[in-house]
Order: structure tokens, then C-alpha cells, then sequence
């Protein structure tokens, strides 16, 4: 298993879905996921440390583990078949150990705010992580663009302009 952390969300610009993006601890090898748009915000209101006035479903799954005595150990993202991630709560239950199945979105939600690690099977990461290519120069496509406009900025004659605030 591969240890990693929620790296950031991002709003997919072609559906209402969102994705999270876990990035492997120690390296740059990322695991994108597709959530729902409601487990998006559970994630982020509790990373954002945002009170809410009653227990949202995620904190409520949190408070019946702790009334029922079990010990949430760690998340898992342990497969993936037909382009369907799956996961799994590795809990504690009076020193027994219980794998509940979970969607992805579901576990992360429900380990930040256990605040357990959260791990990916090696097969999953190797199938679907990606490692970002490196800069092959230092300025990038959007610099040359700017180099134009720098160019027209240099030869706009700005003397004699009032100012109106």
C-alpha cells in the first residue's frame, strides 16, 4: 500500500462532478478521481475547517464508529476494475480487524475527519497514477505569447493621460 494525501479538488470543466487528486507521499506520482459534486464539498468543508451547525452524513458515520467503539485505522483505495474505483475502512473493532467496502469519495471524506491515513494499492497506482511531465524549458508557451503584448505595451505613449479615480 501507498501512503498518500489529498493534493487538491478540482471542478471538472465538463460535467458537475469534481475530482480529488491524491498525490503519493514522498514522490510526484498523482491518483486523480472522479466524486460527486456533495462529496467534493464534505471533503473540503472539513479541510477548510468550516463549522457546520449540525452533523453532516460523513461526521455522523464518525460519531456512530466512535458510539459502537470502533477505530477507524486507515482508508484504502484497493482496486480498480472497469474504470470503478473502490475502497475500503480498515476499522478496529474490540482488537478485530473489519473491512467495510466504500466508494472512494465516502472513505476520504470519513478519514479526514477521523484524520487516519489514507493509502492506495500498489496496482491501482501503477494502472491509473500519473507522474506530471517535467519542464523541458523554463518558459513556457504563455511567456512567447507575452512577449507581444510587452511589445505593444512599450510603444503605447501614456503622456498626457488624466486620471479619474
Amino acid at each position: 500500500m501507498i501512503e498518500v494525501t489529498i493534493a487538491t479538488i478540482q471542478v471538472s470543466l465538463i460535467s458537475q462532478n469534481r475530482i480529488v487528486v491524491l498525490k503519493e507521499a514522498g514522490a510526484e506520482r498523482y491518483l486523480p478521481i472522479w466524486i460527486g459534486p456533495f462529496e467534493a464539498e464534505a471533503i473540503t468543508i472539513h479541510l477548510q475547517e468550516t463549522e457546520t451547525p449540525r452533523p453532516l452524513t460523513h461526521d455522523l458515520i464518525g460519531n456512530l464508529l466512535d458510539a459502537l467503539g470502533a477505530r477507524l485505522r486507515y482508508v484504502a483505495v484497493v482496486s480498480l476494475v472497469e474504470n470503478i474505483f473502490y475502497a475500503r475502512l480498515v476499522l478496529d473493532v474490540k482488537g478485530l480487524t473489519i473491512e467495510v467496502d466504500s466508494r472512494p469519495s465516502d472513505a476520504i471524506a470519513i478519514a479526514v475527519r477521523k484524520e487516519v491515513p489514507i493509502y492506495v494499492d500498489e496496482s491501482v497506482m501503477d494502472v491509473a497514477g500519473i507522474v506530471p511531465e517535467p519542464d523541458l524549458e523554463e518558459e513556457t508557451v504563455a511567456d512567447q505569447n507575452l512577449g507581444a503584448f510587452r511589445r505593444f505595451l512599450d510603444t503605447l505613449n501614456l503622456e498626457g493621460l488624466e486620471r479619474n479615480d
